[in-house]
């Protein structure tokens, strides 16, 4: 598992609606959530990012970026966005394995996908704080990350 402090690993996803995802260096220059969710057929899942969608004024407000991805294909990451119009880039058809290997998230067998797992970085990349779940509950939320990130920087004087 990734430790406070640890600089998040370099990833490159493909994106809902065309392009690419490069974590970190995407969130690069101010605080970043990064999610990875089990998939679009998780109930949990799709809870924890429309909120995170509903939040999207707040986060911009405190300059948080936000990304998630998941083991999911373009088609249905497409199909997600468009269903909670997350405004926010999600990346998909992560390879379950390569991500637990590198950052210590947990592994749903069946499907085979990410359990929830969740990182506020830094504006260097590295790690303030990580949440790893091992089932379908127990996620970062955005009214947590919002007064985490707002307690962090006023401990920084920022």
């Amino acid at each position: 598992m990734l430790q406070n402090g640890d600089v998040f690993p370099s990833f490159i996803f493909g994106r809902a609606g065309g392009g690419e995802i490069h974590l970190p260096g995407d969130l690069a220059g101010g605080f970043g959530v990064i999610l990875f969710h089990r998939g679009s057929w998780c109930p949990y899942c799709n809870a924890q990012l429309a909120e995170f969608a509903r939040a999207a004024d707040k986060f911009a407000e405190d300059g948080i970026k936000v990304v998630s991805v998941s083991t999911d294909d373009r088609e249905k990451s497409e199909a997600l966005v468009d269903k909670h119009k997350l405004g926010f880039p999600v990346g998909y058809s992560a390879d379950a394995r390569a991500v637990s290997a590198a950052t210590g998230a947990f592994v749903n067998e069946n499907p085979l996908a990410l359990q929830a797992t969740g990182f506020v970085i830094d504006p260097e990349g590295r790690i303030v704080t990580a949440v790893y779940s091992t089932r379908a509950i127990g996620r970062l939320m955005p009214a947590d990350v919002l007064n985490f990130v707002r307690h962090f920087k006023s401990l920084a004087g920022n």
